[in-house]
């Protein structure tokens, strides 16, 4: 293989190939299907599966098709009901089916880029689990890609396939170990046409902030920060208040250089005082993400079992189920009821007990939905007292300090409250944030907090921010304000875009089925530099085609709305930019030749 092959999302011109390939293997070579007199195998998912295709030149070389969850049926339903097969109707699980390759190509790396492109795909799109079908003649090959047999087999004419699935993480964790050679071997020698990075993060997590890397990660061209929107990351569009600036800037040399208060006495008591909160219930961190390490780290096992919200902040997923390894489960969110966090269902879903610690964003990123402390309170105060609550309020302030949960998680010994200075306080560059939790609970983090925990520039800064309520309440009506403005002039591009406001300092916007996906657009919008978030990682319920929007002032947010106008003009004529496609791994397929 050259560096002119190439991997891309099937055209139509590519559709009667596949189909008269298709015939030309199933048909002919292995008695899959009866010959057809038009020398075409078609498929019943075409039009709602998508196809990836490698070829060269013009010369198309095989493809696979992969099937997602919002098609709402699978190859596999002609063969085993959903009683028969019941992962079939969780919703977060890709079919790969039919990998094909030309004869002359079978020898080559066309069969394992067409799986790895899969298994990326589906990563990109949320998925966690694939299905497919191996034929029982290559079984071993199916094994030592890390697929499993369910222990189902399945006729179909002449062959006969065993129903494998996969965890959409630990295939990618195969990828790696076995054929990360192969792998990079690819990486060279492809054209990648794909609305996906060809690789995944080190680290396995999708954080937001690829606006820095336009900046510059090494710090050489800070410049570029005034030509950037990094609408892609949560941080605040004002500036820390005046009071922080002061403290900064009297003595920098003086606060880079001095060791602070190791335990952070001051802000600690800054925060109680603010919060009417007793310091013994209180520990401190740098940043939320740092708490949220430290504490899972001590609670959590493998055999812990927990419950996120879907979607949800993907930093739970990543420190759950990759750092820890713990078993994790969904409580799924549906666009179709607002977003809202159901008491009845959420109750209903805990009332068993097997959960050792449930996590609720609330206002919850990236949906931006708000759920009313009373209910929570209510679901909490019926659920098992085995079970743990983590409730993030990092977004909390946009609603308002009585919807807050933390005297509660002050009181009761089976909730935390974690709240992040980042965001509501400008304060994202510094690092600071808090818990909440019972004194034995609090005093058990602090012993495992190491000491200077938080820096003096960040301490001195939430400790002023903490001291002038009054300028963040007028941030945050002029955010609300903004994100207004922001919402209409984004509808206003076009009819077949669903805004959806938050209640904090973001919006989403979904893209119609059919046209571009949300990663191609987060693509376009980069040639202006404009960055917006992609969401697709965080959930299959995006479907590939939700972006998220920070609020940033106002000028700002006018070259957002130029830019998401132009690059949906750029890509509205798209040849094979249909983002609705699907996975598989390293190997991976159904009825694979």
């Amino acid at each position: 293989m050259r560096r002119d092959v190439q991997l891309r999302t099937a055209t139509p011109e590519d559709l009667e190939w596949i189909h008269e390939l298709r015939h030309r293997v199933y048909a002919q070579e292995l008695g899959q299907h009866a010959p057809d007199p038009s020398g075409r195998l078609r498929d019943g998912l075409d039009g709602d599966n998508v196809y990836l295709v490698a070829a060269r030149g013009s010369t198309r070389l095989g493809f696979v098709s992969l099937t997602p969850p919002w098609v709402g049926r699978y190859g596999l339903d002609k063969y085993l009901d959903r009683e028969a097969l019941p992962l079939l109707a969780e919703p977060d699980v890709f079919e790969v089916r039919i990998l094909t390759v030309e004869p002359r190509w079978r020898a080559t790396a066309v069969a394992p880029l067409l799986m790895y492109a899969a298994l990326r795909w589906i990563a990109a799109r949320g998925g966690r689990r694939v299905v497919a079908m191996g034929r029982t003649e290559v079984l071993a090959m199916y094994l030592a890609a890390g697929l499993r047999p369910v222990g189902r087999t399945v006729r179909a004419g002449a062959v006969t396939f065993e129903v494998l699935t996969g965890e959409v993480a630990a295939l990618t964790q195969v990828a790696r170990d076995r054929y990360g050679t192969v792998v990079e071997r690819l990486r060279s020698r492809v054209d990648w046409q794909l609305d996906v990075a060809f690789a995944p993060r080190p680290d396995g997590c999708e954080h937001g902030g690829a606006s820095f890397t336009a900046i510059g990660t090494d710090f050489r061209s800070l410049d570029r920060r005034h030509r950037v929107v990094a609408a892609d990351v949560l941080d605040a569009w004002f500036p820390p208040a005046p009071g922080v600036r002061a403290v900064l800037a009297e003595d920098p040399g003086w606060a880079a250089r001095t060791s602070p208060p190791s335990g952070a006495e001051g802000l600690l008591a800054e925060i109680a005082t603010a919060r009417e909160l007793p310091v013994e219930t209180l520990a401190v961190g740098a940043g939320s993400s740092d708490l949220i390490f430290r504490a899972f780290g001590r609670w959590l096992t493998p055999d812990s079992r927990v419950l996120l919200m879907d979607p949800g902040y993907g930093e739970y997923a990543h420190v759950t189920e990759r750092v820890i390894g713990c078993r994790v489960d969904r409580f799924r969110l549906r666009r179709e009821e607002g977003w809202r966090i159901d008491p009845a269902r959420l109750s209903a879903a805990v009332a068993s007990g097997r959960y050792d610690l449930v996590v609720v964003v609330n206002p919850n990123n990236p949906t931006g939905r708000h759920a009313p402390a009373d209910e929570l309170r209510a679901v909490i105060a019926g659920a098992p007292e085995r079970t743990r609550w983590w409730i993030d309020e990092a977004y909390l302030g946009y609603v308002g300090p009585d919807e807050s949960l933390a005297h509660l998680a002050a009181t009761d010994p089976r909730v935390v409250v974690c709240t992040s200075l980042s965001k509501m306080y400008a304060l994202s560059g510094v690092r600071a944030a808090y818990l909440v939790a019972g004194p034995d609970t609090a005093a058990s983090l602090r012993r495992w907090t190491p000491p200077w925990p938080v820096s003096l520039p960040a301490q001195l800064a939430a400790v002023a921010a903490l001291r002038d309520p009054e300028y963040y309440r007028e941030c945050r009506e002029r955010t609300h304000a903004l994100r207004g403005r922001l919402a209409a002039g984004l509808a206003g591009l076009d009819a077949s875009l669903v805004v959806e406001e938050s209640v904090a300092n973001f919006l989403a916007v979904t893209l119609p089925s059919g046209g571009p996906s949300a990663a191609r657009l987060v693509a376009e919008c980069r040639r202006h530099d404009v960055y917006l978030r992609d969401l697709s990682p965080l959930s299959p319920e995006y479907r590939g085609r939700t972006v998220r929007v920070a609020v940033r002032d106002t000028a700002e947010n006018e070259r957002i709305v130029a830019a998401v106008g132009a690059a949906l003009d750029a890509l509205r004529p798209g040849p094979g930019a249909s983002g609705a496609a699907a996975p598989a791994g390293l190997p991976v397929a159904g009825g694979t030749r």
